[in-house]
Order: C-alpha cells, then sequence, then structure tokens
C-alpha cells in the first residue's frame, strides 16, 4: 500500500511541474462537477461552478499544490472568458429590435438593480456590525468577479473576500430567481434574464441561457451594463460617502 502511495505521490511532483496540470484538473472537475448537475436535474442548489471549485480546493489541499504553481496552468482557461463574454453579443444581436424599443427601459434597471444591490448589502453589513473593510468588500458583490475584484483593490477592500462573495451571490441569486420571478408573477423572458444578469452576474447568465437564447441573451447585456455602471459609479459614490 505504502509503495502504491509513494509512486502516485512521485507521479503527482512529476505532474505538478507541468503548466498543463492546472488546465487538466480545471477542465475534469468541471467535467464531474456538469455531470452531477445533470443528475441532479439541473437543481440550481447543484451548481457545477461552485462543485468544481469544492474538488479543486480539495485537490489542491490534499496535494498541497500551491495556488500560484495551479494558476500556471488555469490561466489558459482563465484567458479564454474574455472571448466567451464577447460572444455573448452574439445572440443579443438577434433581440436588436427589442433592445431599440426598451433600451431607456433596461438601462433604468440596471442603474437601479445595481444600486440596490449595492445598498442593500452594505446595509445589511453594517446592521450585522461589519468593518469598513468588510463593507467596501461586500459593496461590488453583484457584478461579475473580474469587475467586482478590481472594484474591491480600489476602493480598499479585500479582493479575495468580495471573490467568495460574488461566486455566494451568483449560486444563491440562480437558485432563487426562478421562484421568486415566479412569484411576483413575470413572465417575460427579457425582463426574467436581464434580472438574473443585474442580480447574479456570469452564474446567472449561465442558468438564463439554460433556460432559452432570449433569457440569456438579456442577462449578458444585463451583467455588461451592471458591471459598467458599478465600476464607474461605484468609486465616486463611496468617496463622496467619505468611505474611502
Amino acid at each position: 500500500m505504502s509503495a502504491h502511495f509513494s509512486e502516485f505521490s512521485n507521479l503527482w511532483v512529476y505532474l505538478a511541474a507541468s503548466p498543463l496540470l492546472g488546465l487538466t484538473a480545471t477542465l475534469l472537475a468541471y467535467q464531474v462537477a456538469y455531470k452531477l448537475y445533470e443528475k441532479a436535474k439541473f437543481n440550481p442548489l447543484a451548481n457545477p461552478v461552485a462543485i468544481a471549485v469544492i474538488l479543486l480546493v480539495f485537490l489542491l489541499t490534499l496535494t498541497h499544490t500551491p495556488y500560484k504553481t495551479y494558476f500556471n496552468g488555469a490561466q489558459f482557461v482563465h484567458f479564454l472568458l474574455g472571448p466567451a463574454t464577447v460572444a455573448l453579443a452574439i445572440p443579443l444581436y438577434q433581440q436588436l429590435g427589442k433592445l431599440k424599443r426598451d433600451w431607456f427601459a433596461f438601462l433604468a434597471g440596471a442603474l437601479l438593480g445595481s444600486a440596490a444591490a449595492i445598498v442593500s448589502a452594505m446595509c445589511i453589513a453594517w446592521l450585522f456590525g461589519a468593518s469598513v473593510v468588510t463593507i467596501l468588500s461586500i459593496a461590488p458583490k453583484s457584478v461579475t468577479m473580474a469587475i467586482a475584484m478590481g472594484i474591491a483593490e480600489k476602493v480598499g477592500g479585500l479582493p479575495s473576500l468580495t471573490a467568495v462573495l460574488v461566486m455566494i451571490t451568483g449560486i444563491l441569486g440562480a437558485t432563487m430567481a426562478r421562484g421568486l420571478l415566479n412569484l411576483l408573477k413575470i413572465k417575460d423572458e427579457s425582463i426574467r434574464g436581464f434580472a438574473l444578469g443585474v442580480s447574479a452576474h456570469g452564474i446567472g447568465t449561465a442558468r438564463a441561457f439554460q433556460v432559452s437564447e432570449q433569457m440569456g441573451a438579456f442577462a449578458g447585456l444585463a451583467m455588461g451594463i451592471s458591471g459598467l455602471l458599478t465600476a464607474l459609479i461605484l468609486p465616486f459614490a463611496l468617496h463622496l460617502a467619505k468611505l474611502t
């Protein structure tokens, strides 16, 4: 038994030196997570992103692999997030007619939705006695992770804490949105998708695309607009409030 474990350890040390380790581990973890997601009949609680992250954290902890070593390979997947985000414009272009008719309503919805997400999160954190750093870290939690972490760093929050809060927000949003929107009797798929994009960023957008292309297109639009508005307005608003 010990001989087999020793051989495995030697093999792992050899593989860990290759950048392809992080890439392979990421793809395999997501594949396993998505299979579990399918078996759960696409229940939002079995979100494949969250499960894949848990599997990767367990693997890296078990093998004592530094995150930097892992990311040397995983950065290839990270790079593809850019083109994937830009590709969201394709299904949105197919909804151009509706976008032209209702552009002001969508813009106002993104502005009000982003403001509500920021103010409510900061107020709840303040009521529970959170520190200023924690409050600043939680403020951008409803926008996509890359933007949220950049904002957190800019305003004096902790980007690592913000990343965790962004993921939790996305998972909760994707899990609760359907029931809440049904309760509010909102049937229009463009509005349902837009609400998911504003409140649950990329994870919500992925969930919206599973329902329909139209819903996913407007979720992607909301994610982009709310991210831009938050990045432009939040640092300035916090400065005026003398929190930074």
